[in-house]
C-alpha cells in the first residue's frame, strides 16, 4: 500500500503533526505546520510518503511536489530517517539546500539547528550526482553573495546567535528591505516580538 497524495479538512494541528479527514478517516500527517500556517477546517492537498515501519505506518505530507522530492532524496543519505529529513527541510529553504548540494558547500548547512558537520558532509557527498532530474528551487531562499546577501546571512546568523528557530530568523531577515546587517537585526527582531 502506498498513499501518494491526500486531500481533505485539516482536524486538528500539532506542531509536528496534523489530522486530515478524507472521507471520514482522520489521517495523522508528520509535517512543519507552522510553516504553512494551516488551521482547523482548512482544506487542503499533500503530497504524502508513506515510512513503513516494524510498529507504524507513518506519514509525511508536504504542499508541493518539490518538498517531497527533495525529502525523498535526503532518505538516500545514510543515517537520514524520516523525522530527521523533515527536520532539515523546516530550518533550510530548499534553495539554500539545493544550492549547497550543487556546489558541495557544506558549511551553508551547518548553519541550520540540528545539523552538524558530518551530516552536512554527508548530505552534498551523497546527493550531488542525484539532483540532474530535480530543477533547481525556485523558492526565494538566498546564499551568500551580493553584500546584500551577506548582510542577510550575517544577520540571520546573529538571530539563531540569539535563540531564534533557523527557519523563523531566515524569514523574519528576509522580509526586511535594510541593507546592513545591524539594522536587519533590529527590524527582524521587532518582527519577531510581534509574532
Amino acid at each position: 500500500m502506498m498513499i501518494r497524495s491526500l486531500s481533505g479538512t485539516v482536524e486538528r494541528t500539532a506542531l509536528s503533526h496534523l489530522v486530515l479527514s478524507v472521507g471520514g478517516v482522520g489521517y495523522l500527517v508528520y509535517m512543519n505546520t507552522l510553516r504553512y500556517g494551516y488551521e482547523v477546517g482548512d482544506t487542503v492537498h499533500l503530497h504524502t510518503h508513506l515510512a513503513v515501519r516494524e510498529t507504524a505506518l507513518d506519514l509525511y505530507g508536504f504542499p508541493n511536489l518539490e518538498e517531497l522530492e527533495y525529502f525523498e532524496l535526503l532518505l538516500e543519505v545514510p543515517k537520514i530517517g524520516p523525522k530527521s529529513a523533515l527536520q532539515i527541510l523546516s530550518q533550510a529553504d530548499l534553495a539554500v539546500l539545493s544550492e549547497a548540494i550543487r556546489a558541495k558547500d557544506a558549511s551553508l548547512l551547518t548553519k541550520l539547528a540540528g545539523i552538524g558537520k558530518k551530516t552536512a558532509e554527508n548530505i552534498v557527498q551523497f546527493l550531488h550526482d542525484k539532483l540532474d532530474h530535480v530543477a533547481p528551487s525556485t523558492t526565494t531562499g538566498k546564499l551568500a553573495g551580493s553584500p546584500t546577501d551577506r548582510a542577510q546571512s550575517d544577520a540571520i546568523d546573529a538571530l539563531i546567535a540569539l535563540g531564534y528557530p533557523a527557519a523563523d530568523a531566515r524569514s523574519a531577515v528576509r522580509s526586511q528591505s535594510a541593507t546592513e546587517a545591524t539594522e536587519l537585526v533590529k527590524l527582524a527582531l521587532r518582527e519577531l516580538s510581534n509574532r
